[in-house]
Protein backbone atom coordinates (compact mmCIF):
# COMPACT_ATOMS: atom_id res chain seq x y z
CA UNK A 1 0.00 0.00 0.00
CA UNK A 2 1.32 3.65 -1.04
CA UNK A 3 0.00 6.68 0.46
CA UNK A 4 1.53 9.99 0.67
CA UNK A 5 1.45 13.04 3.42
CA UNK A 6 1.79 16.37 2.85
CA UNK A 7 3.20 18.43 5.60
CA UNK A 8 1.47 21.68 5.01
CA UNK A 9 3.54 24.94 6.32
CA UNK A 10 6.81 23.22 7.19
CA UNK A 11 10.07 24.29 6.02
CA UNK A 12 11.17 20.84 5.18
CA UNK A 13 15.03 21.48 6.71
CA UNK A 14 13.77 22.05 9.82
CA UNK A 15 11.41 19.33 10.18
CA UNK A 16 13.57 16.18 8.47
CA UNK A 17 17.08 17.91 10.29
CA UNK A 18 20.42 18.22 8.54
CA UNK A 19 20.88 15.69 6.42
CA UNK A 20 17.77 14.11 7.09
CA UNK A 21 18.75 12.90 10.63
CA UNK A 22 15.12 13.22 12.29
CA UNK A 23 13.44 11.38 9.10
CA UNK A 24 16.21 8.73 9.59
CA UNK A 25 15.35 8.14 13.00
CA UNK A 26 11.31 8.03 12.39
CA UNK A 27 12.50 5.47 9.84
CA UNK A 28 14.48 2.94 12.57
CA UNK A 29 10.88 3.61 15.10
CA UNK A 30 9.03 2.05 11.73
CA UNK A 31 11.64 -0.26 10.58
CA UNK A 32 8.94 -2.15 8.28
CA UNK A 33 7.58 1.18 6.39
CA UNK A 34 9.81 2.39 3.79
CA UNK A 35 9.21 6.31 3.88
CA UNK A 36 11.10 8.58 1.18
CA UNK A 37 11.04 12.44 1.97
CA UNK A 38 10.76 14.55 -0.66
CA UNK A 39 9.66 18.39 -0.55
CA UNK A 40 6.87 19.15 1.92
CA UNK A 41 5.73 15.09 0.76
CA UNK A 42 6.27 11.85 3.09
CA UNK A 43 5.76 9.11 0.80
CA UNK A 44 4.90 6.02 3.10
CA UNK A 45 4.81 2.42 1.83
CA UNK A 46 3.66 -1.09 3.81
CA UNK A 47 1.47 -3.30 5.15
CA UNK A 48 -2.11 -1.00 5.70
CA UNK A 49 -2.35 -1.72 9.50
CA UNK A 50 1.70 -0.53 9.57
CA UNK A 51 0.68 2.48 7.50
CA UNK A 52 -2.68 3.03 10.03
CA UNK A 53 -0.09 3.07 13.01
CA UNK A 54 2.38 5.14 11.14
CA UNK A 55 -0.08 7.71 9.82
CA UNK A 56 -1.81 8.52 13.46
CA UNK A 57 2.07 8.87 15.48
CA UNK A 58 2.82 10.78 12.48
CA UNK A 59 -0.47 13.20 12.85
CA UNK A 60 0.39 13.80 16.85
CA UNK A 61 4.22 14.63 15.80
CA UNK A 62 2.43 17.19 13.44
CA UNK A 63 0.77 18.65 15.76
CA UNK A 64 3.38 19.02 18.32
CA UNK A 65 5.31 20.63 15.71
CA UNK A 66 2.47 23.28 14.56
CA UNK A 67 1.65 23.59 19.07
CA UNK A 68 5.37 24.01 19.87
CA UNK A 69 7.45 25.37 16.95
CA UNK A 70 10.29 22.64 17.79
CA UNK A 71 10.61 19.06 17.12
CA UNK A 72 14.31 17.11 17.99
CA UNK A 73 15.35 13.54 18.77
CA UNK A 74 14.06 13.48 22.59
CA UNK A 75 10.32 14.66 21.58
CA UNK A 76 10.34 12.21 18.73
CA UNK A 77 10.90 9.57 20.41
CA UNK A 78 8.55 10.05 23.16
CA UNK A 79 6.00 10.93 21.24
CA UNK A 80 6.20 7.87 18.98
CA UNK A 81 7.05 5.88 22.20
CA UNK A 82 3.75 7.69 24.40
CA UNK A 83 1.75 9.51 22.23
CA UNK A 84 3.08 12.59 24.65
CA UNK A 85 6.17 14.72 24.91
CA UNK A 86 7.56 16.08 28.11
CA UNK A 87 7.06 19.49 26.90
CA UNK A 88 2.81 18.49 26.71
CA UNK A 89 3.19 17.60 30.70
CA UNK A 90 4.82 20.36 31.61
CA UNK A 91 3.08 23.03 29.81
CA UNK A 92 -0.03 22.13 31.24
CA UNK A 93 0.41 22.97 34.82
CA UNK A 94 1.88 26.86 33.64
CA UNK A 95 -0.89 29.25 34.36
CA UNK A 96 1.38 31.79 33.23
CA UNK A 97 2.16 30.30 29.91
CA UNK A 98 0.35 31.86 26.62
CA UNK A 99 2.43 30.47 23.03
CA UNK A 100 5.59 28.31 22.37
CA UNK A 101 7.15 30.63 20.34
CA UNK A 102 10.18 29.44 17.51
CA UNK A 103 12.30 26.86 18.42
CA UNK A 104 9.96 26.26 21.68
CA UNK A 105 10.42 29.00 23.40
CA UNK A 106 7.90 29.51 26.06
CA UNK A 107 6.22 33.06 25.89
CA UNK A 108 4.36 34.35 29.14
CA UNK A 109 2.68 37.04 30.84
CA UNK A 110 5.62 37.72 33.06
CA UNK A 111 4.19 41.17 35.05
CA UNK A 112 1.34 41.43 37.00
CA UNK A 113 -0.31 43.85 34.42
CA UNK A 114 0.38 41.53 31.72
CA UNK A 115 -1.15 38.25 33.66
CA UNK A 116 -4.18 40.74 34.24
CA UNK A 117 -3.93 41.17 30.52
CA UNK A 118 -3.80 37.12 29.74
CA UNK A 119 -6.39 36.69 32.24
CA UNK A 120 -8.90 39.16 31.30
CA UNK A 121 -9.05 37.73 27.41
CA UNK A 122 -11.08 35.27 27.96
CA UNK A 123 -13.39 36.97 29.28
CA UNK A 124 -13.56 40.84 27.62
CA UNK A 125 -14.35 41.09 23.86
CA UNK A 126 -12.59 44.60 24.06
CA UNK A 127 -9.10 45.40 26.07
CA UNK A 128 -7.71 48.47 26.56
CA UNK A 129 -3.84 48.00 27.43
CA UNK A 130 -2.58 51.51 28.14
CA UNK A 131 1.16 51.94 29.47
CA UNK A 132 4.68 53.47 28.88
CA UNK A 133 7.17 51.85 26.30
CA UNK A 134 8.46 48.39 27.49
CA UNK A 135 5.94 46.73 29.06
CA UNK A 136 5.44 44.18 26.97
CA UNK A 137 1.29 45.63 25.81
CA UNK A 138 1.64 44.84 21.89
CA UNK A 139 3.95 41.34 22.77
CA UNK A 140 1.64 39.96 25.06
CA UNK A 141 -1.56 40.70 22.87
CA UNK A 142 -0.02 39.22 19.88
CA UNK A 143 0.88 36.34 22.16
CA UNK A 144 -2.50 35.75 22.94
CA UNK A 145 -4.05 36.44 19.56
CA UNK A 146 -1.36 33.34 17.91
CA UNK A 147 -2.52 31.59 20.83
CA UNK A 148 -6.30 31.33 19.77
CA UNK A 149 -5.40 30.47 16.32
CA UNK A 150 -3.37 27.74 17.15
CA UNK A 151 -6.63 26.58 19.09
CA UNK A 152 -8.92 27.16 16.27
CA UNK A 153 -10.60 29.64 18.49
CA UNK A 154 -10.47 32.16 15.49
CA UNK A 155 -10.04 31.94 12.01
CA UNK A 156 -7.86 34.95 11.22
CA UNK A 157 -5.43 37.72 13.31
CA UNK A 158 -5.67 41.04 12.23
CA UNK A 159 -2.83 43.68 13.03
CA UNK A 160 -3.04 47.59 12.70
CA UNK A 161 -1.36 50.70 13.33
CA UNK A 162 -2.05 54.28 11.95
CA UNK A 163 0.36 55.74 9.99
CA UNK A 164 1.92 58.53 12.16
CA UNK A 165 4.86 60.25 11.65
CA UNK A 166 7.01 60.54 14.76
CA UNK A 167 9.02 63.41 13.53
CA UNK A 168 9.63 61.53 10.17
CA UNK A 169 7.51 62.64 7.02
CA UNK A 170 6.07 59.47 5.48
CA UNK A 171 5.90 60.76 2.16
CA UNK A 172 9.97 61.60 1.94
CA UNK A 173 10.73 57.67 2.10
CA UNK A 174 11.71 55.61 -0.81
CA UNK A 175 9.74 52.94 -2.44
CA UNK A 176 5.43 52.46 -3.03
CA UNK A 177 2.86 52.76 -1.08
CA UNK A 178 3.71 48.86 1.07
CA UNK A 179 7.38 49.99 1.00
CA UNK A 180 6.26 53.17 2.73
CA UNK A 181 3.99 51.83 5.46
CA UNK A 182 5.88 48.77 5.84
CA UNK A 183 8.44 50.57 8.72
CA UNK A 184 5.70 51.45 10.87
CA UNK A 185 4.17 47.85 11.18
CA UNK A 186 7.70 46.30 12.12
CA UNK A 187 7.34 45.98 15.50
CA UNK A 188 4.57 43.43 14.40
CA UNK A 189 6.08 42.00 12.15
CA UNK A 190 8.55 41.39 14.07
CA UNK A 191 6.48 39.93 17.33
CA UNK A 192 5.46 37.51 15.03
CA UNK A 193 8.45 36.13 13.51
CA UNK A 194 9.48 35.15 17.19
CA UNK A 195 6.17 33.30 17.59
CA UNK A 196 5.61 31.27 14.29
CA UNK A 197 8.07 29.48 11.87
CA UNK A 198 9.09 31.52 8.96
CA UNK A 199 7.30 28.96 6.60
CA UNK A 200 4.25 28.64 8.40
CA UNK A 201 4.00 32.79 8.73
CA UNK A 202 4.54 33.32 5.03
CA UNK A 203 1.61 31.09 4.59
CA UNK A 204 -0.21 32.85 6.62
CA UNK A 205 0.31 35.99 5.64
CA UNK A 206 -0.01 34.96 1.43
CA UNK A 207 -3.62 33.20 2.49
CA UNK A 208 -4.97 36.39 4.31
CA UNK A 209 -5.37 34.36 7.79
CA UNK A 210 -2.71 37.15 9.46
CA UNK A 211 -3.46 40.68 8.10
CA UNK A 212 -1.42 43.87 8.88
CA UNK A 213 -2.87 46.64 7.41
CA UNK A 214 -2.58 51.05 8.13
CA UNK A 215 -5.72 51.72 10.11
CA UNK A 216 -6.95 53.37 7.33
CA UNK A 217 -7.47 50.00 5.39
CA UNK A 218 -9.83 49.11 7.74
CA UNK A 219 -12.87 51.27 6.86
CA UNK A 220 -15.59 49.48 5.70
CA UNK A 221 -14.47 46.15 6.64
CA UNK A 222 -16.53 43.85 9.54
CA UNK A 223 -14.19 41.82 11.18
CA UNK A 224 -15.47 38.55 12.13
CA UNK A 225 -13.99 35.41 13.62
CA UNK A 226 -10.76 37.29 14.39
CA UNK A 227 -8.48 38.42 16.88
CA UNK A 228 -7.91 42.18 16.32
CA UNK A 229 -4.78 44.42 17.54
CA UNK A 230 -4.68 47.98 17.32
CA UNK A 231 -1.37 48.94 18.47
CA UNK A 232 -0.25 52.76 19.10
CA UNK A 233 -3.71 54.09 19.51
CA UNK A 234 -3.28 57.05 21.22
CA UNK A 235 -1.87 58.49 17.49
CA UNK A 236 -5.65 57.78 16.15
CA UNK A 237 -8.08 60.74 15.56
CA UNK A 238 -11.38 60.49 16.94
CA UNK A 239 -13.54 59.27 14.04
CA UNK A 240 -10.89 57.03 13.02
CA UNK A 241 -11.12 55.32 16.69
CA UNK A 242 -14.66 55.15 16.63
CA UNK A 243 -14.79 53.26 12.99
CA UNK A 244 -12.53 50.85 14.62
CA UNK A 245 -14.26 49.89 16.80
CA UNK A 246 -17.51 49.47 15.08
CA UNK A 247 -15.92 47.05 13.03
CA UNK A 248 -15.97 44.36 15.10
CA UNK A 249 -18.39 41.75 14.00
CA UNK A 250 -19.62 38.07 15.86
CA UNK A 251 -16.81 36.07 17.78
CA UNK A 252 -14.35 39.13 17.33
CA UNK A 253 -11.75 40.08 20.52
CA UNK A 254 -9.94 43.68 19.90
CA UNK A 255 -7.21 44.72 21.84
CA UNK A 256 -5.98 48.33 21.50
CA UNK A 257 -2.64 49.55 23.08
CA UNK A 258 -1.50 52.93 23.28
CA UNK A 259 0.73 55.30 25.60
CA UNK A 260 -1.13 58.56 26.03
CA UNK A 261 2.00 60.64 26.61
CA UNK A 262 3.16 59.43 23.17
CA UNK A 263 1.18 61.01 21.13
CA UNK A 264 2.46 62.34 17.82
CA UNK A 265 -0.82 64.03 16.19
CA UNK A 266 -0.76 67.43 14.95
CA UNK A 267 -1.51 69.65 17.49
CA UNK A 268 -5.41 70.86 16.64
CA UNK A 269 -6.35 66.88 16.60
CA UNK A 270 -7.38 65.44 19.63
CA UNK A 271 -6.19 61.42 20.40
CA UNK A 272 -9.57 59.07 19.82
CA UNK A 273 -7.79 56.80 22.94
CA UNK A 274 -8.03 59.78 25.48
CA UNK A 275 -11.61 60.12 24.57
CA UNK A 276 -12.44 56.43 24.16
CA UNK A 277 -11.45 55.81 27.28
CA UNK A 278 -13.48 58.60 29.30
CA UNK A 279 -16.32 57.75 26.82
CA UNK A 280 -16.50 53.81 26.73
CA UNK A 281 -15.98 53.82 30.81
CA UNK A 282 -18.22 51.43 32.75
CA UNK A 283 -19.28 49.35 30.07
CA UNK A 284 -19.78 45.53 30.75
CA UNK A 285 -17.55 42.87 28.43
CA UNK A 286 -14.70 46.27 28.39
CA UNK A 287 -11.86 45.93 30.05
CA UNK A 288 -8.77 48.58 30.82
CA UNK A 289 -5.43 47.40 32.04
CA UNK A 290 -3.20 49.79 32.93
CA UNK A 291 0.34 48.98 32.67
CA UNK A 292 3.09 50.71 34.46
CA UNK A 293 6.83 51.71 35.15
CA UNK A 294 7.42 47.98 37.10
CA UNK A 295 5.95 45.82 34.23
CA UNK A 296 8.78 47.80 31.80
CA UNK A 297 10.88 44.36 30.22
CA UNK A 298 13.28 46.34 28.05
CA UNK A 299 16.58 47.17 29.19
CA UNK A 300 17.00 48.47 32.48
CA UNK A 301 17.40 51.58 31.13
CA UNK A 302 14.17 52.26 29.67
CA UNK A 303 12.71 52.14 33.04
CA UNK A 304 15.05 54.91 34.58
CA UNK A 305 14.52 56.73 31.00
CA UNK A 306 10.31 56.86 31.50
CA UNK A 307 11.04 58.01 35.51
CA UNK A 308 13.56 61.00 33.98
CA UNK A 309 10.43 61.97 31.85
CA UNK A 310 7.70 61.43 34.39
CA UNK A 311 9.86 63.83 37.02
CA UNK A 312 10.78 66.63 34.39
CA UNK A 313 6.81 66.65 33.20
CA UNK A 314 5.77 67.14 36.59
CA UNK A 315 8.44 69.63 37.34
CA UNK A 316 7.64 71.43 33.87
CA UNK A 317 3.89 71.43 34.93
CA UNK A 318 4.13 72.43 38.53
CA UNK A 319 6.41 75.55 37.08
CA UNK A 320 3.91 76.29 34.58
CA UNK A 321 1.31 76.21 37.82
CA UNK A 322 3.34 78.09 39.99
CA UNK A 323 3.58 81.04 36.48
CA UNK A 324 -0.12 81.33 36.47
CA UNK A 325 -0.23 81.96 40.07
CA UNK A 326 2.17 84.47 40.09
CA UNK A 327 0.69 86.24 36.92
CA UNK A 328 -3.00 86.18 38.47
CA UNK A 329 -1.38 87.71 41.81
CA UNK A 330 -0.13 90.27 40.40
CA UNK A 331 -2.88 91.01 37.90
CA UNK A 332 -5.16 91.09 41.35
CA UNK A 333 -3.07 93.84 42.98
CA UNK A 334 -3.19 95.87 40.27
CA UNK A 335 -6.82 96.21 40.15
CA UNK A 336 -6.14 96.97 44.02
CA UNK A 337 -4.70 99.67 43.92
Amino acid sequence: MDKQIFLEGVDPLEFYGVNNSKIDLIKKLFPKIKITARGQALFIQGEPSEIKAFEKKFALLLEHFYQYNVLNDEIIQEIFNSGISSMEENGTGDKDLIVFGNNGKPVRARTPNQKRLHEVSSKSDLIFAIGPAGTGKTYTAIALAVKALKNKEIRKIILSRPAVEAGENLGFLPGDLKDKIDPYLQPLYDALQDMIPPKKLEEFMKDGTIQIAPLAFMRGRTLSNAYVILDEAQNTTVNQLKMFLTRMGLNAKFIITGDVTQIDLPRKSNSGLVQALKILKGIKSISTIFFDKKDIVRHRLVRDIVEAYDKHAEETEQADYDFKVKKNRGKKEELED
